[in-house]
């Protein structure tokens, strides 16, 4: 009995994954349980357009993360702190606060994509990597300038 799989099922498929299983296995857990339902010629339909909606939908994510990966490559952030002698910071300049500053121009990232190593100690221009997308990246400016 070939059946459409409404949620993972370990062991047996995905979501949205159409499989042939066994008529008992499919009728007295599958469907009772609400996990899959079969897969008719109007369920196919419907799992042919829902999936062609969701890839829809994932290229416009796509589009829209390469389009602020270019916007963030052509800006720099300026934060400023307080610095000693040397140029070395009284503290550091942490993911947190780029994503803060970021969001006082208007852009929203968080600050778990914003992929810093080590937090900026001193002053001047560092290169820092935004993970916007799971295929997009953006270098972004961040100018750390003495109060």
């Amino acid at each position: 009995m070939k059946v459409i799989f409404l949620q993972d099922v370990k062991g047996q498929g995905k979501k949205g994954q159409v499989k042939e299983l066994s008529e008992g296995y499919v009728r007295n857990f599958l469907l009772p349980q609400g996990l899959a339902k079969l897969a008719s010629d109007g369920n196919l339909k419907t799992l042919e357009v829902q999936n062609a909606s969701e890839q829809k939908r994932k290229d416009k994510e796509k589009e829209d993360a390469q389009a602020l990966g270019k916007k963030l490559e052509e800006m720099t952030v300026v934060i400023k702190t307080k610095a000693g002698e040397g140029g070395r910071l009284f503290g550091a300049i942490t993911s947190k606060q780029i994503g803060e500053a970021l969001a006082a121009l208007g852009i929203k990232v968080d600050k778990r994509k914003i992929e810093l190593e080590d937090p900026i100690r001193s002053l001047g221009v560092t290169q820092v990597l935004v993970k916007l997308h799971p295929e997009v990246k953006a270098k972004l400016s961040v100018q750390a300038s003495e109060e």
